[in-house]
C-alpha cells in the first residue's frame, strides 16, 4: 500500500473539444486517489476526526508533459512523500500504457486541530506512513504563489450547491473549473503541455461570493512573481501564462498561476 495505483480509461467527461484530459478532471483524479489512499493507510477522514484532526489541502503543483486522450488507458497513482516544515507532502502521477509518467503533481497538506483551528506538526500523522524516499513526482515544497498587483477583475462566482463538498466549503477542484472558464476560447484546447500552481488560502462557504481576478503574465520579463521557486521560473518558452486570484470579502481565498505550451515537441521544459 506504499503507492496506490488505479487503472482505467480516460472517460468522456474528463476531456475537452481537443479530446484530451482537462486540468479540472486531473484534479478530480488526484483528489480521489489521495482520499482512497489515506483511507487504506488508516489516516482518512473518520480516523482523523476521532483524534480531533482534519486534513486541509494548502498547495498543489501539477505538470502535464502530455495530455492523455479519451479512452486512453492510464494508471493514476498517489503516495505519501514525508513532510517538510508544516506540510505533509503527497505526490501523484498519471502513467500511460508504457508506464511513462505523462502528468505529475505534488501537494502540500496541513494537519489542522479542529477545535483550535491551528496547524499541527505533520509528523503526528505522517511518521507512521511510508516515506517512499527517492520516489518523487516533483521535488521540493509546492510553489508559493505570490500576490501580483497587475490583476483586473474578470468576474465573480457565488458558491453554489454543486461547488460545496462534504466539509461544507468549495471543493479544491471547483477552483480549477473557475480558472478554466476565465481563459479565452481556444487556448486550453490547443495546450499540449501545462503547469498549474495553486495555493488555497482560506475556505469559501455556500452562498459566499468570490471575485475572480486575472491577468496575463509578461513572459518577456520575470517569469514568476518574487518568492516563487525555481520550478515555476523555467517557463520562458511558454506560449501563454496567466495569474489568478479569488477574493472573498476583500481577502485572497486562492492564488494560482498557469503556463501553457501549445507544441509537444522538444525537451521537457517542466523538469
Amino acid at each position: 500500500m506504499d503507492i496506490l495505483g488505479e487503472r482505467f480509461p480516460i472517460h468522456f467527461g474528463a476531456v475537452d473539444t481537443s479530446d484530451r484530459l482537462t486540468a479540472a478532471a486531473t484534479f478530480d483524479f488526484f483528489q480521489e486517489a489521495a482520499i482512497n489512499h489515506a483511507e487504506l493507510l488508516g489516516v482518512g477522514r473518520e480516523a482523523l476526526v476521532r483524534t480531533n484532526q482534519l486534513w486541509v489541502l494548502s498547495r498543489l503543483s501539477v505538470q502535464w508533459d502530455r495530455r492523455p486522450k479519451w479512452q486512453e488507458a492510464v494508471t493514476v497513482r498517489s503516495w505519501p512523500r514525508g513532510w517538510k516544515k508544516l506540510f505533509a507532502l503527497r505526490d501523484y502521477d498519471i502513467r500511460d500504457a508504457a508506464d511513462r509518467p505523462v502528468v505529475r503533481g505534488r501537494s502540500g497538506w496541513i494537519v489542522l486541530d479542529m477545535e483550535k483551528r491551528r496547524p499541527l506538526r505533520p509528523q503526528t500523522v505522517m511518521e507512521h506512513l511510508p516515506l517512499n524516499e527517492g520516489i518523487d513526482a516533483l521535488t521540493g515544497i509546492p510553489v508559493a504563489v505570490e500576490a501580483r498587483d497587475s490583476l483586473t477583475q474578470a468576474g465573480e462566482r457565488k458558491a453554489a450547491y454543486s461547488d460545496v463538498d462534504y466539509n461544507g466549503h468549495v471543493n479544491n477542484t471547483r477552483y480549477i473549473q473557475w480558472i478554466q472558464d476565465l481563459i479565452e476560447g481556444g487556448v486550453l484546447e490547443t495546450a499540449a503541455r501545462m503547469r498549474l500552481d495553486i495555493n488555497y488560502l482560506s475556505e469559501v462557504k455556500f452562498g459566499e461570493i468570490v471575485e475572480l481576478w486575472s491577468a496575463p503574465i509578461d513572459l518577456t520579463g520575470a517569469a514568476s512573481a518574487a518568492g516563487a521557486d525555481a520550478a515555476a521560473n523555467a517557463f520562458g518558452a511558454a506560449d501563454w501564462a496567466y495569474a489568478f486570484e479569488g477574493r472573498r470579502a476583500g481577502a485572497a481565498a486562492f492564488r494560482a498561476e498557469l503556463r501553457i505550451r501549445k507544441d509537444a515537441g522538444g525537451e521537457n521544459i517542466f523538469s
